[in-house]
């Protein structure tokens, strides 16, 4: 007899974006391609390093490659999927380097920050609702549309200078906080975000705090770690990434911290953690963990420095050419990115076309990252140093002509 029940799909996926954003950039970018394939297009839209590993990082993963070809150095299964201690020993030096202690048994070793600000929601309820700031990263929004939880947003604009404060008329349950932020490069000082831990302690709500990009803060006052802030380990839920710091983009390797602080209804959401991650993490390889392990050596540090600064000088060259060209932005100092006001009273996907045609360089469309980033434009100082240079110069030779 034919059972009559059937398998049941998530429905909360047909809810979702038919396309995510830097795939559809991608299509567009290579259909402009065949069609004008002796154009030299420049690519300033993803936000993929350009620059190769440090020599100590690679050094110490050829070290850990050669130890795993001998019996005597051999390493197996990881002893635990919270990482190897050695890495999370270094991370925890990194972060009193900055003023802030933590407990190794709070830090978690992952494959990176995008994985991680999913996976976590395993840990809440689907009843909870969650904040989000708009512009922002796709991922925040499609990680909870898929698990169909409700959604608030709460407006970055150029009048609260893309840095939106909390209000004590909305309650939310978790919310995104992500500085020095992506898409636009605005970085929170430490003081707005002691107004943000008032706020969650008084919603007994969680941050979760997106780091990415901590390591492009240079200005004093602007928080690299939300718990600069004190009583914040009783709220927040830090992610971090070796992708920008390191250019691990292709290696895979990040960080999140959980204090053992917070509690609710008397469960541990550190114990939780590290419960989901022991049974559906198989831990970062061996290797992987040995280079991110030189990143915070002595001379690591001088390179990622260096390297850092070379993204550094890549924003200045296109603000630069965005301050003689009259266009108003933001971020670029603390960031990696440029928020662009676009020109004309253009559309987000009107200036990317136009830009694309005119000046042959890919940018990202700001409407791609919510209704408020309509009319606003990303461009990312990630790329080789003289394509950058020729982009800024295409670009400000294209607005002359409006």
């Amino acid at each position: 007899m034919q059972r009559e029940r059937k398998m049941k799909l998530n429905k909360h996926y047909s809810e979702l974006n038919e396309s995510y954003l830097f795939s559809t950039i991608a299509h567009k970018v290579a259909a402009y391609q065949k069609a004008n394939p002796d154009k030299d297009i420049i690519r300033l839209g993803i936000g993929d390093v350009t620059l190769p590993l440090a020599k100590s990082v690679t050094d110490a993963m050829l070290k850990a490659v050669e130890e795993q070809g001998k019996k005597e150095t051999f390493h197996g299964y990881i002893p635990s999927e919270q990482g190897y201690e050695f890495l999370r020993s270094a991370i925890q030096k990194y972060y009193a380097g900055h003023g802030v202690e933590l407990d190794m048994a709070e830090i978690f070793v992952s494959d990176g920050a995008k994985s991680d600000l999913g996976n976590l929601l395993d840990l809440f309820d689907v009843d909870n609702t969650v904040l989000v700031p708009d512009p922002v990263y796709p991922v925040y929004v499609d990680d909870n549309v898929m698990a169909g939880r409700k959604i608030l947003y709460m407006s970055a604009s150029a009048e609260n200078n893309f840095l939106p404060m909390p209000d004590d008329n909305v309650h939310a349950d978790i919310v995104y906080l992500c500085s020095p932020n992506n898409p636009t490069g605005a970085t929170y000082t430490v003081d707005q975000l002691k107004e943000w831990v008032r706020w969650a302690k008084a919603n007994n709500a969680l941050i979760l705090f997106d780091a990415a990009y901590e390591c492009f803060v240079s200005e004093p006052g602007l928080a690299r770690s939300i718990y600069e802030v004190e009583g914040a380990k009783d709220c927040a839920v830090e992610v971090c990434s070796f992708s920008k710091i390191a250019g691990f983009t292709g290696t895979r390797c990040g960080y999140t911290v959980v204090p053992q602080a917070i509690v609710s209804d008397g469960q541990s959401l550190n114990k939780m953690w590290l419960r989901r991650q022991t049974t559906k993490f198989n831990g970062v390889a061996y290797v992987v963990q040995r280079g991110a392990e030189a990143v915070f050596t002595e001379e690591g540090m001088k390179e990622i420095q260096h390297n850092l600064d070379y993204y550094r000088q890549n924003a200045a060259v296109i603000a630069a050419a965005l301050d003689e060209a009259g266009v108003w932005y933001c971020g670029g100092k603390n960031s990696p990115y440029i928020w662009l006001r676009c020109p004309n009273n253009m559309g987000s996907w009107e200036f990317f076309d136009w830009l694309l045609e005119h000046a042959h360089v890919v940018g990202t469309p700001g409407e791609g990252f919510g209704p408020c980033g309509k009319g606003y434009f990303r461009l990312t100082a990630f790329g080789d140093a003289e394509r950058t240079k020729e982009a800024a110069a295409r670009i400000k030779a294209a607005l002359a002509t409006l």
